[in-house]
């Protein structure tokens, strides 16, 4: 028997300004990916962001790249964060994290350490990374910075 279809997601152009980040940003990871993103001159895809809070759950480098850039907005997928279909896991071995802690760390802006947070959502019987969501949209930077 198969699981509920995900809906399908749309992506929202918002003021880049609004939003909120839980992790810091990794710098070669950073600096690599704003070459790429300069070079091709568009962004691929869009972030996931709680809808209720503004904290990006996925996409904190290209949020930060962006807003170096000078973009004014950015594109956004919204999610209910605290949807049980979307789980919250640490990627650093022996640690634990739960979504007060995400959620307070986008907000007071002590944010975590790169790669602390690995944010999942089950779709069907499965249980996938959250940028299962991030389909691609190619919008070029042009656009954002207007």
């Amino acid at each position: 028997m198969r699981g509920k279809k995900l809906k399908k997601q749309f992506f929202i152009l918002v003021d880049i300004k609004k939003l909120k980040t839980h992790e810091k940003v990794e710098p070669d990871h950073f600096k690599k990916l704003m070459e790429k993103i300069k070079k091709d001159g568009i962004l691929k895809r869009p972030i996931v962001v709680d809808r209720k809070t503004g904290v990006a759950l996925d996409g904190h480098h290209r949020l930060k790249i962006l807003n170096y850039l000078g973009c004014r907005r950015i594109p956004i997928i919204f999610v209910n964060y605290y949807s049980p279909r979307i789980k919250v896991f640490s990627w650093r071995k022996g640690k634990k994290i739960n979504k007060k802690d995400v959620i307070e760390a986008g907000i007071s802006g002590r944010r975590f350490l790169p790669k602390t947070s690995r944010h999942m959502i089950k779709t069907g019987n499965e249980l996938r990374h959250i940028s299962f969501l991030q389909k691609r949209i190619d919008i070029p930077l042009k656009k954002l910075k207007d």
